[in-house]
């Protein structure tokens, strides 16, 4: 919830460069570095087994380091003050931090997590379209997930028609046995009930 905070927060912050934020797009081949000179070349199914090999004992180009912010901080780099990390954490319904040492780590960590999502919003995305599904796009998936007849013979089994001049088709409504699932208890593993309600302690947050 606070990296989400930390996201939106993030756009009041001024920064560098201010692009959109595409969706993430899969592919069925080595994803690319976010920048196209210190890409890694494509594999495809043209590709042989040596120049697979070759891409594989190469050395990196790119790094996730790159995503992490320097040890010394920029000095035109956004500053987070205190009060604006507090008002983060009240939006977030989390505890303020008990110490000003706590205090400090939190500002550090929040300023990773800006510098992360300021990474991630400069990647081009030209041309890229949105994917509107995290799935699996190859060929195998696509066949394994395709309905077909053989799919559906077990449900068409319970079906019949019934009807002489008006045909309708009737299904099986035999009922499940659903005892395993309806005899759970649900409040089993609770450390504290209130008659059929689970107790939840929480802070109210300090205005």
């Amino acid at each position: 919830m606070i990296l989400r905070r930390a996201h939106l927060f993030s756009r009041t912050i001024p920064r560098y460069v201010l692009r959109p934020v595409a969706p993430l797009r899969t592919f069925s081949r080595i994803a690319q570095a976010p920048n196209a000179k210190d890409s890694l070349p494509s594999v495809s199914a043209a590709m042989s087994f040596d120049d697979i090999q070759a891409v594989l004992e190469s050395g990196p180009t790119w790094s996730v380091d790159s995503l992490l912010p320097p040890e010394k901080q920029a000095p035109n780099a956004p500053e987070i003050t205190s009060l604006q990390l507090h008002h983060l954490l009240r939006l977030s319904a989390l505890p303020l931090p008990k110490s000003q040492e706590d205090e400090e780590k939190m500002l550090a960590t929040l300023a990773d997590q800006l510098h992360f999502v300021g990474k991630i919003q400069q990647v081009d995305t030209t041309d890229v379209k949105p994917l509107r599904a995290i799935r699996d796009e190859t060929a195998a998936a696509e066949a394994e997930q395709t309905i077909t007849l053989e799919t559906l013979k077990d449900a068409l089994a319970k079906e019949k028609v019934i009807g002489k001049h008006y045909k309708r088709i009737q299904r099986d409504v035999t009922p499940i046995d659903a005892s395993d699932v309806e005899s759970w208890d649900v409040l089993g593993s609770a450390e504290r009930k209130q008659g059929k309600y689970f107790v939840v302690e929480s802070e109210r947050p300090q205005e």
